[in-house]
């Protein structure tokens, strides 16, 4: 891989939502400074602990000697430059909290390199050997700079969930993930000149996928998929499942698939990697044909844990067997994981689960 371009900032901030359409945030870890959606200060006290509540098109703060405090949107700021404190994590930077139709909208906004140790620690944790840490904050980095520019006009830039990527808030000073991001400051991957979302995904189950056979969207890379060479130690490697036809069915109807009682399920189209491309499901009244992809999400993404699967029905039960755990796109954790047990740099990792890419980075 050689130097590509420049394509992005690698200082400022990135918008991280923590919640969507919750009823109300406690915040904690004071003292607190209490500003509107400028920076302007609501009120002079600072409190050690506040409940935000939605109150008609308004966010009140509860927990103040003074009542009616409120706004469209708050801000909350750690007042001595410590971190705050909620759902039992600390977060540095400033807390948003905003009105939304449904409820509240949680924010943190914070350094870009700050929430990189966060997400590090959230998607692979501490535990991890340091090459394969640093390939990890490499990859975070770019699929975050990535969403950062993709989203940059909208509230929030990336969501701190599986959808995105996890983030656990402030790390610890005395975590090796601090050693892996600092090491790796700036860096990131592009493909042909440019950012793009570096997938990655816990167990390949042996083979990577071609983005563009699991995501719908039309600007994915064309990234090479890989036969992984380096053994699992993964939990998830091999994997069985059996699930009611019952309760399979009913997860399907849920997601608007309605062919009666389930009585079969059959594979029509494997990718390159074997996973499942289009999968039949046939019931009493009728057959549906769907997206390997889609039928996982109907079914839950954490019970059917890949679309490399071979199915069966057996009497009243849809009877798995699968291998790796993820979409199966971009860097396996489990292989690079031991890929550095066995000597390699976070450089070789990323070369040979990303072929095509080239390093950069950002300024």
């Amino acid at each position: 891989m050689g130097l590509g371009a420049r394509p992005a900032l690698a200082g400022g901030d990135i918008r991280v939502a923590l919640a969507d359409g919750i009823g109300a945030v406690e915040l904690g870890g004071g003292p607190l400074a209490i500003q509107d959606a400028r920076g302007r200060p609501l009120t002079a006290e600072r409190p050690t602990w506040i409940r935000l509540v939605p109150v008609n098109g308004s966010v009140e703060v509860r927990g103040l000697r003074a009542t009616g405090v409120r706004a469209g949107a708050v801000r909350v700021v750690s007042a001595n430059g410590g971190a705050m404190r909620w759902n039992g994590r600390d977060y540095p930077g400033a807390i948003d909290v905003r009105r939304v139709a449904d409820g509240l909208l949680v924010v943190n906004e914070l350094p870009f390199e700050d929430y990189l140790m966060g997400s590090v620690k959230a998607e692979a944790g501490e535990r991890m050997p340091l090459e394969m840490l640093k390939a990890q904050a490499v990859v975070a980095r770019t699929y975050a700079a990535f969403h950062r520019r993709l989203n940059a006009g909208k509230p929030y830039q990336i969501v701190a969930a599986t959808a995105h990527q996890q983030y656990a808030g402030r790390v610890g000073p005395d975590s090796p993930i601090w050693a892996a991001v600092r090491e790796t400051e700036g860096q990131v991957l592009l493909w042909e000149g440019d950012l793009f979302p570096a997938f990655y995904h816990t167990d390949s189950g042996g083979h990577t996928e071609d983005p563009r056979a699991v995501f719908a969207a039309s600007n994915m890379p064309a990234l090479r998929p890989v036969r992984i060479e380096f053994p699992s130690e993964s939990p998830h490697h091999l994997w069985a499942l059996d699930l009611p036809l019952a309760d399979l069915g009913a997860l399907l109807r849920k997601g608007g698939v309605s062919v009666g009682r389930l009585v079969a399920l059959e594979v029509l189209e494997r990718s390159v990697s074997l996973r499942v491309a289009r999968i039949a499901v046939r019931g009493t009244s009728g057959t549906a044909v769907l997206r390997g992809n889609d039928f996982r999400r109907l079914v839950g993404y954490d019970t059917l844990k890949s679309t490399l699967f071979a199915v069966a029905v057996d009497g009243a039960q849809a009877r798995f067997a699968g291998r790796g755990y993820g979409h199966g796109v971009g860097m396996d954790q489990s292989s690079a994981r031991t890929m550095a047990q066995l000597g390699y740099s976070a450089r070789q990792i990323l070369e040979y689960h990303y072929p095509g890419a080239v390093f950069s980075t950002l300024q």
